[in-house]
């Protein structure tokens, strides 16, 4: 019911701004003027994964219409938590009760631009999904820039997807995979391929992850097995205005209270096969540990994981949990590439620890790591958090990590190259799409490499670029 309400508060606003703009109200953006772009995400919440692959589109973006030419805002949950990220961008507070924050800070700008990785589906929360076509759709409804990221698209609840099918039509959605295209068209929404944003992130020297595990008791010659866990069953997180009387009244639902309104899923359910699959990597990193000499830490790149982390590790006697609670991103993703093999949940702990060409494995709860595994030709190192035979399973991935770890990594070294070529060509489409929009606005002319479409490269990745174009430049042709 609560869904049913915030769906429709935001899809009446979105029908006012049209009618608004209809009738002459509202203002576009002018020559001579910077172009106001708001930034929507879910940041500031030391969510490692999203506020990396923010950073990197602020980055990208300002590159390539020009720093001096632009204004950029980004959404955060708490400015304490995103204190010393986006250099240069202006921080606006999105409140819990997120729709008259949008009426009234959207119009502000010439355009959106939303950045959430899972930007269309109900799996987490049918609530994010509203504000991210909120946010698209008033921009749209103003005529002006409205364009989606590096998206995913996944199972969208009914009156989910009606709102994304009426009100992003005519937004540009820039996808970060070809299943995600394929929900959107279906739903006759505008899309170009892309990916994430994160490949480029440069996080701290990795002298400084290596000097954090060596403080948690490495002994700098050990391989470090890093494991990103997360409770993959208390999602879809869902507004209850009962449940928040329960909780005010009596206490009931401490556990799974997220914050405001909205409450995480729970029950006995949940519960067994949350324990089922904590046991199974538990007893996995057992045996591997017993089989081979490791050192074992866990990292939870969002400050909720530090919760199941603390399980696991009290299940093999108090291992070492390092929380992006405690630690910024650019330290988070330092530690995630000082180790040299990784089984993890998080998507992005894949993503950012693979330009350090970390051999890994993924337990998935949803198509992110299985779309980014199948394109690496990995689909043995991908594991369902549900799955009956999880310990068995990621045994064998973790031997497969250990054993063949630098084939491993150098097809996680092609499939970087090959995204960081596919993230330059979003920047070419959005370059096109401001065009459209704004077809005064001064943007660039002249030939551009596919690398002036990035923002710049840190030395270690340009010599990965060089690393694997030549490597495929080598390879021999296979005849027809």
């Amino acid at each position: 019911m609560m869904d049913f309400v915030l769906e429709s508060w935001v899809s009446s606003i979105i029908e006012a701004k049209r009618f608004g703009w209809m009738m002459g109200g509202g203002n576009g953006w002018q020559p001579g003027e910077k172009l106001k772009l708001l930034f929507a995400g879910y940041n500031g919440t030391r969510n490692m994964g999203s506020d990396v692959r923010v950073e990197e589109m602020l980055r990208q973006l300002r590159h390539i219409l020009g720093n001096d030419q632009v204004d950029f805002s980004v959404m955060t949950q708490s400015f304490e938590r995103s204190e010393g990220y986006f250099h240069d961008t202006r921080q606006v507070l999105l409140p819990q009760i997120f729709p008259p924050f949008l009426a009234s800070e959207v119009p502000r700008h010439h355009g959106v631009v939303a950045c959430e990785g899972s930007m269309f589906k109900s799996k987490f929360a049918n609530a994010l999904t509203t504000m991210m076509i909120g946010s698209l759709g008033i921009a749209a409804a103003q005529n002006k820039l409205s364009v989606g990221y590096g998206a995913e698209a996944g199972h969208m609840d009914a009156l989910v997807a009606k709102m994304c099918a009426r009100y992003c039509r005519e937004s540009l959605i820039i996808t970060r995979n070809e299943e995600s295209r394929g929900i959107l068209r279906e739903l006759g929404v505008p899309t170009e391929l892309g990916t994430d944003t994160a490949w480029t992130f440069e996080p701290m020297p990795p002298e400084y992850g290596q000097g954090v595990l060596r403080e948690v008791g490495w002994d700098g010659k050990t391989p470090v097995l890093v494991v990103c866990p997360i409770n993959p069953f208390e999602w879809p997180v869902k507004a209850s205005v009962g449940k928040l009387a329960a909780r005010t009244v009596t206490g009931a639902y401490k556990d799974s209270h997220y914050r405001s309104v909205y409450f995480h899923n729970s029950g006995p359910e949940a519960d067994r096969a949350y324990e089922q699959y904590l046991s199974g990597i538990a007893y996995a990193v057992n045996a591997f540990r017993q089989r081979r000499n490791v050192f074992v830490v866990l990292v939870a790149t969002e400050r909720l994981d530090a919760r199941p982390a603390r399980k696991i590790s009290e299940k093999l006697g108090g291992l070492p949990v390092l929380s992006s609670d405690d630690y910024n991103m650019y330290q988070v993703v330092s530690i995630l590439r000082a180790c040299h093999m990784m089984a993890s949940s998080r998507y992005h702990g894949i993503v950012t620890s693979m330009p350090g060409l970390v051999p890994s494995a993924g337990i998935t709860m949803d198509e992110r790591i299985r779309n980014l595994m199948r394109e690496r030709g990995h689909q043995d190192l991908l594991m369902n958090v549900d799955d009956p035979d999880l310990e068995a399973r990621l045994l064998f991935a973790l031997e497969r990590l250990y054993t063949d770890g630098e084939s491993i990594a150098a097809a996680i070294g092609k499939t970087v190259v090959k995204n960081l070529k596919l993230m330059a060509r979003m920047g070419v489409h959005f370059e096109e799409e401001v065009q459209r929009r704004y077809p005064d606005f001064p943007t660039r002319t002249g030939e551009w490499s596919w690398e002036d479409y990035l923002p710049p490269m840190h030395q270690g990745l340009r010599e990965l670029v060089e690393q694997f174009e030549a490597a495929e430049t080598r390879a021999p042709s296979v005849a027809s």
